[in-house]
């Protein structure tokens, strides 16, 4: 552990916290519990970290009851770490078994819920998914005639959206560490440089820097601007009069950042110098306006109204940021439907675009924290000029 990092992991009391407050929010909408079985779900109540997620094979189960600790119903892979969590009700079963995979346990779990007509939460809405086979649940809710399923989507996401002190520790520290392994790109790209070289260049001293992965990496480079920000790199070399842009989301005990930065190679021309420009005052309305009060929709307002200066987009830019935590992007999003209300101690990305010239966009994007006396930059604010390299 880096002398100045935090803590990892999260002391007990943050899951009781956590599962209290989601017991508070559940009795006012008459739950008798949510079942998760998403990842970030999952960790969040129970502190369960791992990267065995990747593999889709095998379903992960926690309840949360409206009363007392949670119960996991996992494979038997997972016992023993989740013995090193809170969490001490360990159901397992031996996995994968296509013709069972938990769901009879989940039926013994449940039963006693469904006999009493109860409402059981799940997560139904935007931005989630149900993360086990159709067959299966189907299997578990034709075997539960009595249990009503409620959707847990708006509740789940009230208590993820604001941090806690030590999860915003933990997004300070990777954020710090993203801002470092920005300031060192001058150093370590320069014209002529491959562009999949560059991304490798970059994930190295990121690592090298403190973080545990950077599994998020995308970017593009080309002359005055680029026109796509989500392919792989290429292996063409970067030239001079190019726009390098890089969008990291970095990791260190499971938080994220997310934000990129903007370099010219050799040289600038005038419309990137201006578009960069416009973007940078963007991004400043948009810290001026994220004050607790404030809606979402008022974060997206206040930005648009920069980049109108400029944008050629003909206004189909989108929403211009999100939340940040656990998961590269989170709710809310800054865009006109939403009309989340900003708290104290959310943590946000403000990622104003816009389009300029023939066909070319810019991207630029910091990371905050919601405060009640003005928003905490959590990255090392952007230089107002665009660098050249």
């Amino acid at each position: 552990m880096r002398p100045d990092a935090p803590e990892r992991g999260f002391p007990k009391v943050e899951f009781e916290t956590r599962t209290r407050n989601a017991q508070m929010l559940m009795a006012r909408q008459d739950l008798a519990g949510l079942l998760l079985m998403t990842e970030p779900e999952v960790r969040y109540f129970s502190g369960f970290q791992t990267l065995f997620w990747q593999s889709p094979t095998r379903p992960w189960f926690l309840f949360v009851p409206a009363e007392g600790k949670p119960v996991a119903v996992i494979p038997e892979i997972g016992a023993a770490l989740m013995r090193s969590t809170w969490v001490k009700d360990i159901r397992t079963w031996s996995a994968p078994n296509p013709a069972d995979d938990g769901v009879s346990l989940l039926i013994d779990l449940l039963s006693p819920l469904a006999g009493k007509g109860a409402r059981l939460g799940i997560l139904k809405g935007h931005e989630t998914s149900l993360r086990m086979p159709l067959g299966d649940w189907e299997r578990l809710t034709t075997a539960l005639p009595g249990l009503e399923i409620a959707d847990a989507t708006g509740l789940v996401h009230a208590l993820r959206r604001v941090k806690s002190p030590a999860e915003i520790s933990k997004l300070s520290h990777i954020c710090a560490i993203g801002s470092s392994t920005f300031s060192r790109v001058p150093e370590i790209v320069s014209e002529g440089q491959p562009l999949d070289d560059v991304f490798r260049a970059f994930k190295r001293e990121a690592l090298a820097l403190g973080a545990d992965d950077v599994p998020y990496l995308v970017g593009s480079a080309d002359l005055g601007g680029y026109i796509d920000v989500i392919s792989p790199p290429s292996s063409r070399p970067l030239q001079a009069g190019d726009v390098l842009m890089l969008d990291t989301g970095s990791t260190w005990d499971g938080y994220f950042c997310d934000f990129d930065r903007n370099w010219a190679i050799g040289h600038a021309d005038d419309p990137s110098r201006r578009a960069y420009d416009v973007l940078w005052r963007a991004t400043e309305a948009g810290i001026e306006a994220a004050v607790p009060g404030n809606s979402c929709r008022d974060l997206f307002e206040a930005m648009r109204s920069v980049i109108a200066e400029m944008d050629t987009s003909g206004g189909d830019i989108g929403r211009l940021g999100h939340g940040l935590g656990m998961q590269l992007t989170e709710q809310p999003s800054h865009a006109a439907f939403d009309g989340t209300v900003l708290e104290d101690d959310m943590v946000l990305t403000l990622e104003p675009s816009l389009g300029y010239g023939d066909g070319l966009i810019m991207v630029h994007e910091e990371n905050i924290v919601v405060r009640q006396g003005g928003a905490e930059l959590l990255t090392e604010r952007a230089a107002p000029e665009m660098p050249v390299i």
